[in-house]
């Protein structure tokens, strides 16, 4: 009956909806829009008749109607080439909801009938993954197949066929083949290398071991279902793994000495260890008895009776006795299915997507880390189902009963819908119970327990479903751009060799048709007496003799020339991380030259450009400010204002080790203050280094008696209770406790705390324990409201000790000896300014709250984040009745939960009073900023694409100067929240709430992006884009224009925004957004998701058609690194998945630069110069066979000894030519680094074209010419004679003059064509040159040689040869070398420049190997030019002047509003004019400014500041109460910078300080209103 009853129910109201389904925001699935009508009219229609359609349902083409060719193409490619999933089956597998079913029967419409039984009819994947591109069974098919669509290599393997062939006369067809079959074997190689390292990467993490329940009946799978094809691949698994790792891996292994018995026993104990382990981790936390013997019989004892008490209204079944067969054993994760349930132990990753049903906490929550998921290495709470409560042993699995029905697999990592259902034990007829799912309730596969002895959960998705492999994407394919565009230097070539087999094929067919000549004499039997076939045969003997037109050895070539680059930055020292032992190390060798034509950069922020290591700097507390620090974005706004940033540098780290040692030295004296005497707290214990939150002032005020110590007293004790981190035992440390919470900020917030002497020791169910000043005191938590990034606040509501208030304090020692003191409810929050302002109490203080509105406004330029800290004291009997209210909210299952609860919320976070403020440092990786605007001025483009919030990612564009604060930042949100959160005007008063309240009408939703879009293009950049062919001529523009954008606008845009935006139906919108993005200098994305990454990646590569590189450190990053042209993976504290499945692996970020601009650059030109020269010198050698043909009537006769013919490529020419490209450096590596523009040329794609590779091929033709027709006609004009009177008028003759002068003519050219010559350049083509005389000579002498015999001796012995050869050398060369002589005098390119300004001494003062990102470069080269300088004693002409001159520019901007900003595409010919990072101008040639510019300046300067002064009188009385604080503190010291800061106010122009004012007034005149 149940099973009967069971459709019913699941199409009932208490399913879960399917517009729920679909309106998940913040999913990047494909929904239908039904604006969109006519593209969705024109997708296959799926036969709506199907009852419950299945996965195999959607996927099969018979199913659907209106199904094109197109459509069944797509179809193949994803089944069975690994192909995206076509548009119209993504939207239906949207319609499917996933039902998984535990201990219950499946509904009638989930089986179908195989023979006798009934069987699931839905197949889940496995789980099992797999990331490789090949498998042993496909990789010999697919790897060929991948080879072939190589153009070169089909006509070479034609050739081949042709030479087996006797007719065409191929001497050794064997040896034909042998090129081309090393160039597959190599390349198969090197590919199946590759791929070997993720498929062991794979076997380790589908081996890996988990606690799954065996012995429970799964209904979801048929498990015996092993089809004929599964078992076939499993065979061959089997057989190639043992091959490898029996046979092939022990050969290269030493072999061990040991013991068979030891390892057994080893194995055996290691077993029972692994059992006991899991029955103690339930017991007595996973530790294990000292007494070996109760090991063995300790997973024997009562394992059958252990069992919990059943709580009532879960899925426990109480009436039922447990069997005892169900029991915990470990299992590989590939072993794992929908439906099955696992326990997961600390520190053990997730290994498929699980919904959560009980843990080992009291609390039923568990804590986990997702820096595999969304690169975020801080912990995370996730709240185990109610239902699911007391579930512990297996005998307790055995009485559960109950299904789940939720989303579809989909990409979204930040929204899960579902519903559990369960019976009613209590009244079997009523009502089955539901209870929501919400993402705080699933684990994800690739996050990691924490602080949690274990977790049980039933498994929903798995395998490709699970959200972390749908995030992941295929791995792909990469050919370099050069690569791909050599496939049309191909095509030409075989154009022309077409033309000249054709032409061949026409004059012999012509010539054979001819009677009465003296080849019907001579020639003994044709292959056929018809004309038409003997032209048909030499077409295709022509074809074999030109064949080198398309030279197989290139692609010889250039993988040997890839290997050896890719071996150069491997070795490269400066790119070698000591830290973590880590080199550059290079995974794809086949596109380094794509590294020198990146135009766009896309980064991840934590671990990537940080180091995900927050510190506590600073703080306001009351009126006060504490803290010392110098941060990098501070660092970056001075160099951009000209100070030398070094000596500042200097100056502070002096000031700030001066105020540590003074604030050590107070802590130390008073340490019976701040520890009373207890040595087991950390204070008395602290390591010095790790202070980070540096104040003297701090220490003193904390040791007065007065409302200042009391308030910061309060301050940090507010910190050491406001938040959700746990804390476990330090193995290192006894006195310092781990620190684990769910953010870094957090962990720095609880950090300093503890620093000071009030430190959170750890927390029991509702108790958290704080030692203040060694003194600990317990404080009962009774509730905490989550911070969200909607919310951005998080609250906890505590029981105080009233004496431990700011405004009780005086009477603390009195209440203290008489009674037990009386306790408070008091709510502790922490939050965004904007979101703490505005809920704070209307009758605060306003002179504190303007002084920290300062505070934050001056914290913010500092690039610091910044939140403020509040508190309100509330009665018990409202906050016993809130709690109730908000208990209501928690358990209810209906939509508006979520806004049921911030509406409660609400209630109690208000009238709040300011404590102060926090300031923490997201510390940035070594030369991040440098390293950005090296890559800026080279041309490249970088945005962000972050998991992080909107205001942390902003708070980091500033400290690595993506952002500036003159800059307008445009913001597109798909919540109204959005702007707000980036503490950014939208771009009007009203814009930012009438653009961003967007409901959940999806039409709305585009409708409103578009509307936002549309109205920057056209505001901000006057781009008027109304129809579509606007917008597709907007898009083929932006594809010509290179150039990098002013700096005058930054895009911020968040993850749900760009669900909207890549809709697969609205590509428009997409095309919008990308060209508002180009014309920007920043953009941030955020709360991206992994797949979302990918999409931004993949739609600018293909929409602009430019080369992309993506930059990550976590798993999270692996579908952006794949879908970019070059993927660079950091090794870094996330794991190395990133560099797993990147192109290139590095240590840190700051790598990059030497990557692109160096090693990128210089393969990218060498490529680029050798690829044309190695088709030029074919042209020359081919072209001198068919000229002579035409004097033979192309009937195949060779001009050359075959030996001359078999060796050009191979020795003759070969070593320059690759040596060229592996060797040639046309600047340095200091000089790249110093000149980042040189970059910009390859961004414009100018050094490789067709249009050079057919100038060359002119060359070769020219060339050719002249080699051939200078020894013909002399041959013509007459005969000549050796010094024995023999006459030479052999053909073999003629070619070793011909082939003399095309080999050294070849050779000269390719070493001018190399711009560093050096004695190894010297060696290498001396011997180049040498080498054919030597081997004619050598060839020659020996009989072997047949016609050739002596053919040295004889023509190497007369004058004539070397005239002709000396001056049929020199007509090969000039003309070349005139034009480019001319060129570089008439009109140079940036690199000539930089060539001569290097060979005037312009570099030499810095060091070999010199790198701006490296700080100790960057030292080194300091004292060495304040050497120089000491040395030199330059006189200083008028130093003040030019201070006055560039303050005399800044006051201008000031006084004009403008920002003035000059871009050059043109590298300056004077490098002086250019500062180095440290800010020192860089030596050489000094300019020094003329007398008459400096007077003028200086006058200039006088009158700007007597007007400024004049306009400050005027505007003095009209100052605001704010602004006279601002210039108070300024003039006091407190306030230091002029930048403006980022504004929150609905009014533009206004600072954040004003900004948090007037959004306090608005809520006080409401509030009295």
């Amino acid at each position: 009956m149940a099973r009967s009853q069971r459709p019913s129910r699941v199409n009932n109201d208490h399913s879960v909806a399917e517009e729920d389904v679909e309106s998940n925001a913040g999913s990047n699935s494909i929904k239908r829009a039904t604006t969109s009508e006519e593209i969705v009219n024109k997708l296959p229609v799926f036969n709506p008749t199907i009852i419950n359609p299945g996965y195999d349902d959607m996927v099969d083409l018979k199913n659907y109607t209106n199904v094109k060719f197109s459509d069944r193409l797509d179809t193949l490619r994803f089944k069975y080439l690994d192909g995206e999933t076509p548009l119209f089956i993504k939207q239906n597998l949207l319609n499917i909801k996933r039902k998984v079913f535990v201990q219950t029967p499946l509904a009638d419409d989930m089986l179908t009938q195989q023979g006798e039984a009934l069987v699931p009819k839905q197949i889940y994947p496995r789980n099992k993954i797999r990331t490789t591109k090949y498998t042993p069974i496909n990789f010999i098919p697919k790897n060929l197949f991948n080879q072939f669509q190589n153009v070169a290599n089909g006509y070479f393997l034609f050739c081949i066929i042709l030479g087996a062939f006797q007719i065409f006369g191929v001497a050794s067809p064997g040896m034909n083949a042998v090129p081309l079959i090393v160039i597959v074997v190599l390349t198969a190689a090197r590919d199946a290398f590759e791929d070997s390292r993720r498929g062991i990467s794979d076997n380790e993490l589908n081996n890996s071991k988990i606690h799954l329940v065996t012995g429970l009946e799964n209904p979801n799978v048929l498990l015996d279902n092993v089809g004929p094809w599964r078992r076939f691949k499993k065979a061959n698994s089997k057989f190639f793994r043992n091959l490898l790792f029996k046979h092939i891996v022990p050969i290269f292994k030493k072999k061990k000495n040991s013991d068979p018995e030891v390892g057994i026993k080893g194995n055996e104990l290691s077993s029972i260890l692994s059992q006991h382990e899991s029955l103690g981790t339930i017991e007595d936390g996973g530790e294990l008895y000292n007494n070996r013997l109760s090991i063995q019989t300790s997973r024997f004892l009562n394992a059958r009776d252990k069992i919990s008490r059943p709580i009532p209204d879960t899925i426990t079944n109480p009436g039922y006795q447990p069997t005892g067969a169900i029991k915990f054993k470990n299992k590989a994760w590939k072993d794992i299915y929908v439906g099955d349930i696992v326990r997961v132990r600390q520190n053990e990753e997730v290994p498929a997507d699980i919904v959560l049903l009980s843990t080992s906490l009291e609390d039923q929550n568990c804590y986990i880390e997702t820096k595999n998921l969304d690169g975020e290495t801080n912990l995370k709470s996730r709240q185990s189902l109610k239902a699911g409560a007391g579930l512990k042993y297996g005998n307790d699995i055995e009485r559960i009963k109950c299904w789940i029905e939720c989303d579809s697999p989909n990409t979204n990592l930040y929204s899960f819908k579902g519903v559990m259902h369960y019976p009613n034990y209590e009244d079997p007829n009523g009502e089955e119970h539901l209870e929501s799912i919400t993402i705080d309730n699933v684990l994800f596969r690739g996050s990691t327990l924490r602080n949690t002895k274990w977790a049980i959960g039933v498994v929903i998705y798995t395998g490709s479903e699970t959200k972390i492999m749908l995030n992941s994407g295929i791995t792909p394919t990469k050919k370099s751009k050069i690569s791909r565009e050599l496939n049309l230097s191909v095509y030409i070539n075989f154009s022309l060799l077409f033309v000249l087999c054709l032409v061949s094929g026409v004059i012999n067919g012509v010539f054979y048709n001819k009677k009465h000549i003296s080849r019907l004499y001579y020639e003994f039997e044709p292959y056929s007496d018809k004309a038409s076939v003997s032209g048909v045969v030499a077409f295709f003997v022509a074809l074999i003799l030109y064949q080198s037109l398309v030279p197989i050895s290139l692609y010889i070539s250039v993988e040997i020339i890839k290997t050896v680059q890719a071996y150069f930055i491997w070795s490269d020292i400066k790119m070698y991380y000591e830290k973590l032992d880590y080199p550059c190390i290079p995974k794809s060798w086949n596109i380094s030259d794509d590294v020198g034509q990146i135009e766009y950069i896309f980064s991840d922020k934590t671990g990537t450009l940080t180091q995900n290591v927050m510190e506590f700097k600073k703080c306001s507390i009351g009126l006060n400010s504490y803290g010392q620090c110098y941060t990098e974005a501070k660092m970056g706004m001075q160099k951009r204002l000209g100070v030398d940033v070094v000596k500042e540098k200097i100056q502070m780290d002096k000031l700030i080790a001066d105020d540590k040692s003074e604030m050590i030295g107070l802590m130390n004296n008073n340490m019976d203050f701040f520890s009373n005497g207890n040595a087991q707290t950390y204070i008395a214990n602290m390591d010095e280094n790790e202070l980070t939150f540096i104040s003297a002032d701090y220490a003193k005020d904390v040791l007065k008696q007065g409302s200042q110590k009391a308030l910061n007293e309060w301050f940090m004790t507010t910190l050491a209770l406001c938040h959700t981190a746990v804390t476990e035992d330090n193995p290192e440390n006894d006195h310092k406790k781990l620190i684990k919470a769910e953010s870094p900020d957090e962990n720095a917030l609880v950090g300093v705390a503890r620093d000071v002497g009030i430190e959170f020791r750890g927390r029991s169910r509702d108790i958290m324990y704080v030692t203040r000043y060694g003194i600990e005191t317990p404080y009962k938590v009774l509730n905490v409201i989550p911070f969200n990034s909607t919310r951005k606040r998080m609250s906890v509501i505590v029981e105080v000790p009233k004496s431990h208030l700011p405004e009780y304090s005086n009477v603390t020692q009195e209440v203290n000896n008489e009674q037990e003191e009386e306790k408070v409810v008091v709510v502790l929050t922490k939050g965004a300014d904007n979101v703490i302002y505005e809920r704070l109490n209307v009758a605060s203080d306003s002179a504190m709250l303007q002084k920290t509105a300062l505070y934050l406004e001056q914290f913010s330029k500092e690039g610091l984040r910044t939140l403020c800290v509040a508190y309100r004291v509330v009665d018990n009997g409202y906050y016993k009745d809130w709690s109730e209210r908000f208990h209501r909210a928690n358990v209810s299952i209906d939509d508006d939960r979520e806004e049921v609860i911030e509406s409660v919320a609400n209630m109690i976070e208000r009238d709040f009073t300011l404590i102060g403020t926090t300031a923490i440092e997201d510390r940035l990786q070594d030369g991040v900023p440098s390293s950005i605007a090296l890559l800026g001025e080279a041309g490249i483009k970088l945005w962000v694409l972050t998991g992080d919030k909107v205001e942390t990612a902003i708070n980091i564009g500033f400290s690595c100067n993506l952002l500036d604060s003159d800059m307008k930042l445009l913001v597109i949100g798909n919540n109204k929240d959005t702007a707000a959160e980036a503490n950014v005007d939208s771009s009007s008063s009203t814009e930012s709430h009438t653009s961003s309240n967007y409901d959940n009408d999806k039409d709305t939703v585009f409708s409103q992006i578009d509307e936002k879009l549309s109205k920057y293009l056209s505001e901000e950049f006057d781009i008027h884009l109304n129809t579509r062919e606007d917008i597709n001529a907007a898009v083929s523009d932006a594809k010509q224009n290179h150039s990098t954008p002013k700096g005058t606008h930054a895009v911020i845009v968040d993850g749900a925004a760009l669900t909207a935006i890549f809709d697969d139906l609205h590509t428009d919108l997409r095309k919008k957004f990308l060209l508002l993005c180009k014309n920007c200098k920043s953009v941030l994305c955020c709360r991206v998701s992994p797949s979302q990454k990918a999409q931004v990646v993949r739609a600018t590569k293909e929409l602009f058609k430019v080369m992309t590189l993506a930059i990550g450190d976590g798993a999270n990053d692996v579908a952006m690194i794949q879908a970019a042209n070059i993927g660079v993976g950091i090794a870094g504290e996330e794991g190395r998945q990133a560099v797993m499945s990147s192109d290139y692996g590095v240590g840190q970020f700051r790598f990059l630069t030497r990557l692109v601009l160096v090693h990128g650059r210089w393969s990218y030109k060498r490529l680029a110069e050798m690829i044309p020269c190695f088709f030029y010198k074919n042209v020359v050698f081919t072209l001198t066979l068919f000229w002579y043909g035409i004097y033979v009537n192309f009937d195949g006769t060779y001009l050359l000894e075959f030996t001359l013919i078999m060796f050009y490529n191979l020795a003759f020419t070969s070593l320059p030519i690759i040596f060229l490209a592996v060797l040639d450096q046309d600047v340095s590596d200091t000089v790249s680094l110093l000149t980042p523009e040189l970059y910009i040329s390859g961004i414009l794609g100018l050094e490789w074209s067709q249009f050079k590779f057919i100038f060359y091929m002119l060359d070769g033709v020219y060339q050719s010419v002249i080699s051939f027709y200078f020894p013909y006609l002399l041959y013509y004009t007459g005969t000549f004679v050796n010094s024995q009177g023999l006459i030479l008028i052999h053909r073999f003759w003629m070619g070793t003059m011909v082939a003399s002068i095309s080999v050294i003519s070849c050779n000269i050219y390719v070493l001018l064509q190399q711009k560093r010559w050096d004695w190894l350049s010297g060696i290498i083509y001396a011997f180049s040159v040498l080498i054919i005389f030597f081997w004619i000579g050598v060839w020659s002498s020996s009989t072997y040689s047949g016609e050739f015999y002596k053919a040295a001796a004889q023509v190497y012995g007369t004058l004539t040869f070397w005239c002709v050869f000396f001056v049929g050398v020199l007509c090969n060369l000039l003309p070349r070398f005139s034009f480019d002589t001319i060129k570089r005098l008439y009109r140079p390119k940036d690199i000539d420049i930089i060539r001569e300004r290097v060979n005037m001494g312009d570099y030499d003062g810095y060091p070999e190997g010199y790198d701006p990102t490296d700080a100790k470069d960057v030292e080194k080269y300091r004292l060495m030019h304040d050497r120089y300088l000491s040395e030199t004693k330059p006189i200083n002409f008028d130093s003040s002047s030019s201070s006055n001159f560039a303050a005399t520019s800044d006051e201008a901007k000031i006084e004009n509003g403008a920002n003035s900003e000059s871009t050059q595409n043109k590298v300056s010919s004077v490098p002086n004019e250019r500062s180095a990072e440290d800010g020192t101008p860089q030596p050489g040639v000094e300019r020094k400014p003329a007398v008459a510019q400096i007077v003028r300046h200086q006058l200039g300067s006088i009158k700007r500041k007597l007007t400024i002064s004049k306009s400050k009188k005027n505007s003095q009385a009209h100052l605001s109460p704010l602004e006279q604080m601002r210039r108070n503190m300024i003039s006091n010291g407190e306030y230091v910078g002029s930048r403006t800061s980022l504004s929150t106010s609905q009014v533009p122009g206004l600072t954040q300080a004003e900004s948090l004012m007037s959004v306090h007034s608005r809520i006080s005149n409401m509030a009295r209103e």
